[in-house]
């Protein structure tokens, strides 16, 4: 996975969730973060266009991301909970 990592802008976007929300997200990001260092191999030297913003759901739970290939992070910029 190199140096990949995920973060959420604005930084407090998960301050207000529940623990368990919380922990849901933390799982999907990743995961996603995971995938996608495994698809964008060149990282830092990629040159390509990056995917754009992107959503991936799983049971209750939808994240929309940004992934920044040469920063080799995943950004969380929305995550919706459907209780």
């Amino acid at each position: 996975m190199a140096d990949w990592r995920w973060s959420c802008d604005p930084d407090g976007l998960l301050d207000d969730l529940s623990t368990g929300v919380r922990a849901e997200v933390e799982h999907l990001a990743s995961e996603i973060t995971v995938r996608d260092s495994m698809v964008y191999l060149d990282g830092a030297a990629y040159t390509g266009t990056g995917p754009g913003l992107r959503t991936e759901s799983r049971g209750r739970l939808m994240l929309t991301y940004l992934t920044d290939i040469r920063g080799e992070q995943i950004v969380i910029v929305q995550v919706t909970c459907f209780d």
